[in-house]
C-alpha cells in the first residue's frame, strides 16, 4: 500500500467523508478510490470555507478536511487557513510538498514552516512507517482542546513510498474538560449575589452542543443571555430573556444590559477584542469560562476563570446553584422589551421600506417572512451583509446560524453555505454577500452548480463599497473608487443556475420564493437584489 492510500484510509477511519480541493494534489485519487467525495474548487480560499463550514456545522463530529497543490496552491490557500484559525475551527490541511530533497531551498513555499502562525499544528509526513503516529497526533488535535486548523503537509515525492506491511491505525480519543470545583463555588457564590447578571456566549456552546444546559442556566438565574456573531443560535432569540446576538452591530437590548450589568459570564468565549465584535463594559466582574487557559487575562481582566468544555463548566455552575432563585423572569423580560420595541420602532422604516432602489433591510425582512428559519442555515458575509443581517435575523434552533468576525474575508460566506449544504442536505443553506464580496469569490457560484451543492445565494448589490464612501469620500468624487458593478444574475444563468435580478419591492418574496424551488429542485439561485447605498447600522 502506498502512503497516499493510507492517508486517505486513515481519514476515512476517523469519519471524513467529504475531501474539498484543487489539483494537483494525488491524495485527491486516493480518496475517490475508496469513496470518500472529492470536491474541486475553483480556488483554494473556497474549498477551506467548505470544510470549516462541514465542521462547523457538525459540531466537530465530522471534520472538514481540504487538499491543494504545492507552491502555489497552498500560498493561495493561506488565507482561508487563517480564517479557520481566527474562528477557531478544526479542519485538516492537506498541503502536497515540494520534493523533500527542495523541500526548505527558498523561495520554495514550504506550509510546514509558513502556516505554522496559522495552525494548531504542523507537520511534514518524511518518513511511510510514521504515517500513522503523524495522522493520530493531527486527528488527536482536531478533536481536542480548543480548534483550529492542522497542517500534515505530503511531499510529492511520498506518494511513491510502500507502507509497512503491517501498519495499523485506531480512531483516536475525544475527552473533555472541566473545571476546578473551587472556582465553580466562587463563580456560583459571585452570580447568586449578582443585581444585574448577563451572560454572553460564544462559539463554543456549539462545539460542546451545550444549547440546553445554557438555556437552564438562564433560567435558574433569571438572567439575559446575549451571544458573539460565532455564539448566535447558541439561544433561541425567540426566548423571553433572550437580548440577540452582538458584533460591530447589535439590538440595542444587548448594549443596555451589558451597560448595567454588575457580573458578565462569558461562556465558551474568547472576549478577543475586534472592531467586530461586543465592546465589553469595564465596569462588571467578569467570569471567564474557556477551554483554552490561553485567552484567560488576554483582552478583559476577569476576576475568576473556569477552564473546560462549556457543557460540563455549565452543568458544574448548575448542580452548585441548586435551590437558588434567580431573578423574576417576568421583570427582565419586561425590560427586555422595552429596550427593544423602541429600537425597532427606529428601524421599522428601513425595513418597511417600499422604496427602489430596494432597501437592503427590507430584504432581510421578507427573507426571513418567507423562509422557515429552523429549517434554515444561514451565514453573512463581511462588511453591510453582517451587520445588516445579524441584528435583525432571529435565529430559534442550534446552528441555524453561521456567524462570524474575529477576521472578515470577503467571499467567506459562498463557501459556508456550500458546507452547510454538504453536511446538511435536507436544510435550506443561505449565504448573504454584497457586490464586493461576490468580487472575491463569485466564480466558485459554478461549483456550486458543477458538484450539485444547491444553495441559495442572496446578493445585495448597490454598485458601491458602501461601508466605504463616508472614509473615501474623495477618492470616489475624483476617481469612483468605491464604485463597482456587475450583472451577477446573468452570470449565474451562465454558470447553470438559477438567476434572478429583483429590482421592485412586489418582487422579492415571489423571486425568494421561486429561489427556494430551485434549491429543491437541485439546482443553485442567486437572487439579485437591487439595493440602495445604505450605510446606517445598528452601533449602540
Amino acid at each position: 500500500m502506498k502512503v497516499g492510500d493510507a492517508i486517505a484510509r486513515i481519514m476515512q477511519r476517523e469519519g471524513i467523508e467529504v475531501l474539498t480541493g484543487y489539483p494537483v494534489n494525488h491524495l485527491i485519487e486516493h480518496a475517490a478510490a475508496i469513496d470518500i467525495r472529492p470536491v474541486m474548487v475553483r480556488q483554494e480560499r473556497i474549498g477551506l470555507h467548505m470544510a470549516d463550514a462541514i465542521s462547523r456545522v457538525t459540531s466537530g463530529r465530522k471534520l472538514g478536511a481540504f487538499c491543494m497543490q504545492h507552491g502555489p496552491g497552498a500560498e493561495n490557500a493561506y488565507g482561508g487557513v487563517a480564517q479557520c484559525f481566527g474562528e477557531s475551527v478544526p479542519v485538516l490541511v492537506l498541503p502536497m510538498g515540494y520534493p523533500r530533497r527542495i523541500a526548505h531551498v527558498p523561495p520554495n513555499f514550504n506550509s510546514t514552516v509558513q502556516m505554522r502562525g496559522i495552525s494548531k499544528s504542523t507537520e511534514a509526513v518524511m518518513s511511510a512507517a510514521e504515517v500513522p503516529n503523524i495522522m493520530r497526533r493531527a486527528f488527536a488535535r482536531l478533536r481536542n482542546g480548543r480548534g483550529g486548523p492542522v497542517v500534515v503537509e505530503i511531499p510529492t515525492d511520498m506518494f511513491n513510498e510502500d507502507m509497512p506491511e503491517n501498519w495499523e491505525y485506531e480512531p483516536v480519543v475525544a475527552a473533555r474538560s472541566g473545571p476546578d470545583p473551587l472556582d465553580v463555588k466562587r463563580a456560583a457564590e459571585m452570580l447568586r449575589n449578582a443585581k444585574r447578571p448577563v451572560i454572553y456566549a460564544g462559539t463554543g456552546i456549539h462545539w460542546a452542543r451545550a444549547w440546553d444546559q445554557l438555556r437552564r442556566l438562564a433560567e435558574v438565574l433569571g438572567a439575559p443571555v446575549t451571544t458573539s456573531l460565532g455564539g448566535k443560535s447558541s439561544f433561541p432569540e425567540d426566548h423571553p430573556l433572550s437580548l440577540g446576538s452582538g458584533g460591530l452591530a447589535m439590538p440595542a437590548p444587548v448594549r443596555h444590559f451589558l451597560d448595567k450589568a454588575d457580573v458578565i459570564l462569558g461562556i465558551g468565549c474568547s472576549f478577543t477584542e475586534t472592531n467586530f465584535g461586543i465592546k465589553m463594559p469595564k465596569g462588571p466582574k467578569y467570569i471567564h469560562a474557556t477551554l483554552d487557559p490561553d485567552h484567560l487575562d488576554k483582552d478583559i481582566r476577569c476576576d475568576i476563570g473556569l477552564l473546560g468544555d462549556a457543557g460540563l463548566v455549565i452543568e458544574a455552575l448548575l448542580a452548585e446553584m441548586q435551590g437558588h432563585k434567580g431573578l423574576d423572569h417576568p421583570t427582565v423580560a419586561r425590560e427586555i422589551e422595552e429596550s427593544r420595541a423602541p429600537w425597532l420602532a427606529q428601524w421599522a422604516a428601513k425595513r418597511d421600506s417600499n422604496d427602489a432602489p430596494l432597501n437592503p433591510y427590507r430584504v432581510l425582512r421578507d427573507l426571513h417572512r418567507t423562509v422557515d428559519p429552523d429549517q434554515t442555515i444561514i451565514t453573512h458575509d463581511a462588511g453591510s451583509p453582517r451587520d445588516q443581517l445579524s441584528p435583525f435575523w432571529v435565529s430559534r434552533t442550534p446552528l441555524s446560524y453561521l456567524g462570524w468576525g474575529k477576521t472578515t474575508q470577503l467571499g467567506y460566506g459562498l463557501g459556508l453555505a456550500m458546507g452547510a449544504k454538504l453536511a446538511a442536505p435536507d436544510k435550506l443553506c443561505i449565504n448573504v454577500w454584497g457586490d464586493a464580496a461576490i468580487g472575491f469569490t463569485g466564480m466558485d457560484f459554478e461549483t456550486a452548480v458543477r458538484e450539485r451543492i444547491p444553495i441559495l445565494s442572496i446578493l445585495l448589490n448597490n454598485f458601491s463599497m458602501a461601508i466605504e464612501l463616508k472614509i473615501m469620500a474623495l477618492s470616489t468624487e475624483k476617481y469612483r473608487t468605491t464604485d463597482i458593478s456587475g450583472d451577477y444574475a446573468a452570470m449565474a444563468r451562465a454558470f447553470g443556475g438559477h438567476g434572478e435580478r429583483v429590482e421592485r419591492p412586489e418582487d422579492i418574496v415571489p423571486a425568494i420564493q421561486r429561489g427556494i424551488q430551485a434549491t429543491r429542485d437541485g439546482k443553485p439561485a442567486l437572487l439579485e437584489f437591487i439595493t440602495s447605498k445604505e450605510t446606517q447600522v445598528s452601533r449602540l
